[in-house]
């Protein structure tokens, strides 16, 4: 079966312990989820459907060696493990980019799972597998969007509940809506570990897509 795909592209990775890295990015169609903050709307339903081994050779063709699958949510389609073990197998960094709703044991361990858990500023907290944040391993890596302090103080207690302090869990700054410096701040202040991130993708194409 092939996947749906809204868009696939090279760029440089602004995200994740791999920020500045070329990459070739599969986005994929479809989203269970309608956080506050999205900006990839267009991901919801825009697409077409592509052969898993034209994927492949896409990928291959792309140069790169790190590849993310990420959308919308990547695991609502059933062949989405299937290419990430197919691109391990062919030696490829393979990031995985799930929005924390879907159980990340359908990922091949040899790829890095990003669980993007929501905070309740995205009006999806309710919607997380909590399950996940036990599932995770050493190569593994969690992300909190951070609108505000209440949801950093949420993430704080997610994060210290679950012995998860780390330079692979990620507070990121909503764009537009928290400054980097006040969640910077707050880390200080704690005393939390934790990685600062920003979309540095955002700082250096702005809004634009396909980049």
């Amino acid at each position: 079966m092939p996947l749906k795909v809204c868009e696939t592209f090279k760029s440089i990775q602004g995200e994740s312990t791999y920020m500045g890295l070329p990459c070739f990015f599969i986005r994929l169609t479809g989203c269970n989820l309608r956080c506050t903050y999205c900006d990839t709307i267009y991901a919801f339903n825009e697409g077409k459907y592509v052969a898993l081994e034209e994927l492949l050779e896409m990928t291959e063709g792309s140069g790169c060696r790190i590849v993310e699958i990420t959308g919308g949510e990547p695991l609502l389609q059933e062949e989405t493990p299937l290419l990430v073990s197919q691109l391990c197998d062919r030696g490829y960094s393979v990031l995985v980019e799930t929005n924390g709703s879907c159980d990340i044991d359908l990922i091949d361990r040899r790829a890095v799972r990003v669980v993007d858990m929501k905070t309740p500023g995205s009006g999806m907290a309710d919607r997380m597998d909590l399950n996940n944040l036990k599932k995770l391993t050493d190569r593994d890596e969690l992300k909190f969007v951070i609108t505000s302090r209440t949801d950093y103080n949420w993430a704080k207690e997610m994060v210290l509940g679950y012995g998860l302090q780390g330079e692979r869990t990620h507070f990121c700054p909503a764009t537009g809506t928290l400054s980097p410096e006040s969640l910077s701040q707050w880390i200080l202040k704690d005393g939390l570990f934790v990685r600062l991130s920003i979309q540095l993708h955002k700082y250096i194409f702005g809004e634009r897509r396909g980049v």
